[in-house]
């Protein structure tokens, strides 16, 4: 008689952590690329909420003798970006410029370098701050 040879289907335990092993380094290594790359998007919303914060100021500012420092009721601005992941604010107010910010808040709070962006208006010149990266720059 001949004697059939048994083959063995599947993992062993070993193959099967050295698996998991190389899958958790990998995640390990591309979880904070992530998240860097989502912070990076989420400017893009206090951008977005700053530049329609000076279109209200300059639409203001065509009927006022000053810029306005009432973000809800005079420039008719939330006080929060459109997500919620920055608070608006300005300060700095005169009849020539204004400073109008957007902190970050909630989950965008872990963006060290871009923590607060700006933007602000002196006569005729403007500043984004505060670092070009901020700005998409």
């Amino acid at each position: 008689m001949l004697k059939q040879c048994q083959t063995s289907r599947g993992f062993t335990l070993l193959e099967l952590m050295i698996v998991v092993a190389v899958a958790g380094i990998l995640f390990a290594v591309a979880m904070p690329a992530y998240q860097d790359f989502v912070r990076k998007g989420r400017r893009a919303e206090a951008r977005e909420a700053l530049l329609r914060i000076m279109q209200a100021q300059e639409r203001w500012r065509s009927n006022n003798v000053s810029y306005s420092a009432n973000l809800v009721t005079d420039l008719r601005q939330t006080a929060t970006s459109a997500d919620g992941n920055y608070a608006l604010s300005i300060s700095g107010v005169s009849g020539t410029g204004y400073t109008a910010t957007a902190t970050a808040q909630a989950k965008q709070a872990g963006d060290s370098s871009c923590a607060s962006i700006t933007v602000t208006v002196a006569g005729t010149s403007t500043t984004y701050g505060p670092t070009n990266i901020c700005w998409g720059r």
